[in-house]
């Protein structure tokens, strides 16, 4: 998230109109449009590599992955934000005919960036929380073999934590595993491993 747009001002209607019209994306919360900046090269690789694993696992089951450019609504928090990576089992639900809008995530996945990440963990979160089927959240760290999980059970989100290219993510929600070491596969230095 990077600044606000000068309108003090939006609905939801007006950012929609905007955004998708838009050459960039942006965020939004209860009435302010903030403008997304650009991704790293280890947030993309490890974007694409986990992108790439959930794929595979997820071949032939009723589950789709989207990465990037996927708006999801938390619509008791009055917010629209893209995630790196979201995942919707069972029907996916939009907010209109655009198709470019999910209502009903059931996993989302940020990777950490020194600009967002206090976001990431912080605001973000607690929007993401609001929605009803989302199941797990990730917090990928850029710098080291590391995954925050943080898992619903009931109205409490509990947190494990994987380290290290040996470890691995169980993602209950969808019937998946994350393994370290494929996640960051070409991201770290050699004196990082």
């Amino acid at each position: 998230m990077s600044s606000v747009l000068t309108q003090t001002h939006y609905t939801a209607e007006d950012y929609l109109a905007l955004e998708r019209s838009a050459s960039c994306k942006s965020e939004f919360h209860d009435g302010e449009i903030y403008a997304m900046t650009g991704a790293s090269r280890k947030h993309n690789l490890i974007t694409v590599n986990i992108a790439g694993e959930l794929r595979s696992q997820l071949k032939k089951r009723p589950c789709e992955a989207y990465i990037n450019d996927m708006r999801v609504k938390a619509a008791e928090a009055r917010s629209y934000h893209y995630p790196d990576i979201a995942v919707v089992c069972g029907s996916p639900q939009f907010e209109d005919a655009h198709v470019d809008t999910l209502l009903n995530p059931t996993l989302l996945i940020e990777v950490l960036s020194p600009s967002t990440e206090a976001y990431d963990r912080g605001s973000k979160f607690a929007h993401y929380r609001k929605i009803p089927t989302l199941r797990e959240y990730l917090l990928v760290s850029q710098d080291q073999p590391s995954i925050e999980r943080y898992m619903r059970q009931g109205d409490v989100w509990i947190l494990t934590e994987a380290v290290g290219l040996e470890a691995s993510v169980p993602l209950e929600s969808i019937g998946c595993v994350l393994s370290l070491g494929e996640i960051y596969d070409k991201v770290l230095d050699d004196e990082e491993k």
